[in-house]
């Protein structure tokens, strides 16, 4: 199976979102390259919200490029298999943790937001991360810093799309 056919069955079985998961699945199914940077229609990419559920708290990332405090992820790479790999490869590669599983149960939520031209638009399937006991993060290059915070103070630093995945994330514990 293909990483294409992966996200369209990902979405198909997504309850949750049925506009923009239509929105997705439409735009799947008119670019067969829409899972990768280069469509400029935009792409999907993989996310993860990394949480300590133990300790109230998640890691967000100050994303270099963008300067906001972020859940971890990025784009789909071809050696990935699943929108699953690409989420936990992304979560590990900006958190340094070893060990992260994804929560059970699939995507927490969709987000799609813009990005500048030529790509136009990123088609975000965002899961959650659980961190092991005692994860020590590490900071990657594509971060200007990588910290923890405790889940009342994330709306205070970060955008409402970290506010919602949080939110989801949470009531899916």
């Amino acid at each position: 199976m293909s990483l294409h056919e992966n996200a369209v069955r990902v979405l198909k079985e997504y309850a949750d979102q049925p506009d923009l998961r239509g929105l997705y699945l439409d735009h799947l199914a008119a670019h067969a390259d829409g899972m990768w940077k280069p469509c400029q229609a935009g792409h999907v990419t993989a996310s993860a919200l990394v949480i300590d559920p133990e300790r109230s708290r998640v890691l967000l990332t100050l994303h270099r490029k963008l300067q906001m405090w972020l859940q971890m992820g990025g784009h789909c790479e071809p050696g990935d298999t699943t929108l699953e790999a690409a989420a936990l490869r992304e979560a590990t590669e900006e958190s340094g943790i070893a060990g992260l599983t994804l929560l059970p149960g699939g995507p927490v939520r969709l987000d799609r937001h813009p990005i500048p031209a030529p790509c136009n638009w990123h088609l975000d399937v965002q899961y959650a991360a659980l961190a092991p006991q005692d994860a020590a993060a590490t900071i990657s290059d594509e971060s200007l810093d990588l910290r923890w915070f405790a889940y009342d103070e994330v709306g205070g630093v970060a955008d409402a799309s970290v506010v919602r995945l949080l939110e989801r994330t949470l009531a899916r514990l």
